[in-house]
């Protein structure tokens, strides 16, 4: 059994991330974090787990008996304990903030299943990808590897409020939420950094260089990614619309085997006939992906749970492949039919 050690277990993804542990049938949790809650049994603070676990909050730190530690920190403090503390180095970290997104000075591989497997099952560290970022990179990998991105690309997604953490804000509160619609971070999202990153790896190197608008001393050099983030008044999952102009008029059968063929081995990343929703994918580890053709005009749709494929599902889709472990092991969530 892989013994697994949670930091930061009191949030929405170390919530998250107890319930699937639970029934995880190669792992056992060897500890739950929590500073401010220690000594306080999980199930007080995520009352969805009553009658599920005695398990209580520690702010011990038993690297002992650990395997893997899940980071479930908010931005920026993964990097501060790595410099306060001293993990072993038999202990394998992913790490849910965004704080090694980015390559860099140090050795944490990027953690998006569909492009980088075989560098996870070899990764000590892994940087799991943003929600956001995840839905919009699935919707954009295939077109990408085809050197099809050759125009700005338009994306407008919707996150659920959880997508905001569990701390509350003056737009997460119901009465503000509720039946209410927003935009935020207009063009600026933290998001984007990581998504050209991959998408550049990724691309020809005869295509097109993706920008940023985040990048410093911007200009348009290169492709850019217009993202609008928008607030949903739901509680969880994204649904993502990518518009991509291409070079001439495209085939709709030819895109729709394009990501046919992209996703064919994907544990949970699926090419729809169809037209898709957001519940068809709410509380489970799945994506899907759809294509419609208009011309020369493709557009995406793309939808996940942010707290599951956007966050803890997919860290522990990581942590089944850095351990040789069935990749949907502990994850064979079900959609609820309403």
């Amino acid at each position: 059994m892989v013994k697994v050690g949670i930091l930061g277990a009191a949030g929405y993804t170390g919530g998250e991330l107890i319930r699937l542990l639970l029934n995880h049938p190669y792992a056992e949790i060897a500890f739950a974090n929590s500073e401010s809650n220690a000594g306080n049994l999980v199930s007080e603070v995520h009352e969805s787990l009553v009658g599920e676990t005695d398990l209580s909050f520690t702010s011990e730190l038993p690297w002992e008996q650990t395997d893997v530690v899940f980071f479930c920190f908010g931005h920026g403090k993964s990097e501060t304990f790595l410099r306060e503390h001293e993990i072993p180095s038999h202990v394998k970290i992913i790490d849910l903030a965004q704080d090694f997104r980015i390559a860099g000075n140090h050795d944490f591989v990027y953690g998006l299943p569909e492009t980088h497997r075989e560098q996870i099952r070899q990764a000590q560290h892994v940087a799991n990808p943003g929600c956001f970022a995840t839905c919009i990179q699935l919707g954009l990998l295939p077109l990408a590897k085809a050197g099809l991105l050759t125009h700005d690309v338009s994306i407008n997604a919707i996150t659920g409020s959880t997508g905001a953490g569990q701390k509350p804000s003056a737009t997460t509160h119901f009465s503000w939420r509720d039946n209410n619609f927003s935009v935020y971070k207009l063009f600026s999202h933290q998001h984007l950094h990581e998504i050209c990153q991959t998408l550049n790896e990724l691309r020809p190197s005869s295509a097109p260089h993706m920008v940023d608008t985040l990048d410093e001393g911007f200009s348009a050099q290169g492709i850019t990614l217009d993202f609008i983030p928008y607030r949903g008044d739901f509680t969880r999952g994204i649904f993502c619309t990518e518009v991509v102009t291409l070079d001439q008029e495209a085939d709709a059968e030819q895109i729709a085997a394009l990501y046919r063929g992209f996703y064919q081995d994907a544990a949970f990343t699926h090419y729809s006939e169809k037209s898709i929703n957001m519940k068809q994918v709410v509380n489970t580890n799945k994506a899907l992906v759809h294509t419609e053709v208009f011309g020369r005009k493709v557009v995406v749709t793309s939808t996940i749970d942010n707290l599951l494929k956007g966050a803890v599902g997919q860290a522990i889709e990581n942590m089944n492949l850095m351990f040789a472990l069935p990749e949907r092991a502990g994850l064979t969530l079900k959609a609820s039919a309403f």
